[in-house]
């Protein structure tokens, strides 16, 4: 990353999780020209034709694929130590979309002004010279952005080529981490640790852990702050809109599972779906965002929807009456059932709720009298005794009789992609 941008030259970010088909298509589609990879990827990087190849890390230590690929120490040890002239303008980054729905889009990032990391550091308190312990993937934005900001103020980033539970809490404890950056379902892994094993570990110098890239449910919040303390620090945003709205320890105190607040120089609005601003608490409406940071269109020319100057995140959310946002779903996802409005994620966090269930995921079926109705994914602990009619009286102790799933699958755990996000698509 850093040699490319002595060249300005575009870096486009391959997320590591994608499948061969996915990148082989954004390879074609970016119009790269030069791939750096890991050699544990050469065979899900085969069918990429047309690029000059460089292996960055090789298990052997020598170079792979036969002798033909050339490693980066071989070209390091090859090269001059000329200065390199200053490019004529940065080349900027492109992010790549979850996929979840197909080939990845290509999200540019070519702006560049340090006074955007004000977005993070107004309601972030990295300090300069600390260590930062980066779990999350740098091909992720947040990965990335906090990995860029860290180096920015000096500070150690701490990062594994794994990520293992135990592994973060000893890193935690012997770089005498201050910040953590993680996914929700890496901060899952880490609470359902044995407590024995988290004993074994100080991380009392933690005063962040900061989540981001899908939801952070009111319960895992929670069990999070009673084991860290007033650490959390969720993050709300995307690829395309970047910082939204973060939620500091305070806000999430006072009312768990929120995403906070717009930190300086972000804007968030709600709209209904006749384009009207909803500005009552509790009103349910489309998330737009306006940020120093946002993009300004796909690769593809496509674009999000603009109302008002601000981006569309494809979510919809509400506003409690003290201003903190609370996102209710994907805008796509509303399931209704009988004539009413459900989003997946209300009843989802009644059923992590449970002190029986790990996980789950809600969908809406086709259904010939009620048009759809409620089905459960459901991830139960080790030696539960959770059958799919309490699963049901649960939700039902707790929500409206129509937003009780009338089917229920028990399943070993739920389909995610690298950030966290449950893949929908591959539950049935």
């Amino acid at each position: 990353m850093l040699a490319a941008g002595k060249l300005g030259a575009p870096v486009l970010l391959m997320n590591t999780g994608f499948a061969k088909p996915q990148l082989t298509a954004v390879a074609e589609r970016e119009n790269v020209r030069v791939l750096v990879y890991d050699e544990e990827f050469t065979d899900l990087l085969g069918d990429i034709t047309g690029v000059d190849r460089y292996l960055s890390w090789t298990d052997s230590g020598d170079d792979a694929d036969s002798g033909t690929v050339p490693t980066l120490d071989s070209v390091i040890g090859a090269a001059d130590d000329r200065t390199v002239p200053p490019p004529e303008k940065p080349g900027g980054l492109v992010l790549l979309t979850s996929g979840t729905t197909g080939t990845p889009k290509g999200a540019p990032r070519p702006k560049v002004s340090p006074l955007d990391s004000a977005q993070f550091l107004d309601r972030i308190p990295l300090r300069v010279g600390e260590a930062t312990y980066m779990a999350a993937p740098l091909f992720h934005a947040t990965g990335l952005s906090q990995f860029i900001l860290s180096c920015a103020l000096g500070c150690t980033v701490v990062l594994r080529r794994k990520f293992d539970p135990e592994t973060v809490l000893r890193g935690v404890a012997e770089h005498r981490c201050t910040a953590l950056v993680l996914v929700p379902t890496m901060l899952q892994r880490l609470v359902d640790l044995p407590p024995e094993t988290r004993a074994q570990y100080d991380t009392s110098r933690l005063r962040i852990i900061f989540v981001a890239g899908s939801a952070l449910s009111p319960d895992l919040g929670n069990r999070a702050t009673e084991l860290f303390g007033d650490v959390i620090h969720n993050l709300y945003g995307s690829t395309e809109v970047a910082v939204a709205t973060v939620a500091t320890p305070e806000d999430w105190r006072r009312a768990p599972g929120t995403v906070g607040r717009p930190p300086v120089g972000c804007r968030v609005a709600l709209y209904d779906d006749n384009d009207r601003r909803i500005t009552e608490p509790g009103v349910t409406g489309r998330v737009f965002v306006g940020s120093g940071l946002a993009f300004d269109g796909y690769t593809d020319g496509r674009t999000k929807d603009v109302l008002d100057g601000l981006l569309a995140t494809g979510d919809v959310g509400h506003f409690d009456a003290d201003g903190l946002l609370f996102i209710d779903g994907r805008d796509d996802e509303m399931i209704v059932s009988g004539g009413e409005n459900v989003y997946p994620v209300e009843v989802e966090n009644i059923l992590v709720d449970h002190p029986e269930v790990v996980e789950a995921a809600v969908l809406g079926v086709d259904d010939d009298d009620f048009g759809q109705r409620l089905k459960a994914f459901v991830v139960t602990t080790d030696g539960a005794s959770l059958d799919a009619e309490g699963v049901r009286d649960h939700v039902r102790a707790n929500l409206a009789r129509y937003k009780v799933p009338r089917d229920v699958a028990f399943l070993p755990r739920l389909p995610r992609n690298s950030t966290g996000k449950v893949l929908r698509n591959e539950l049935s």
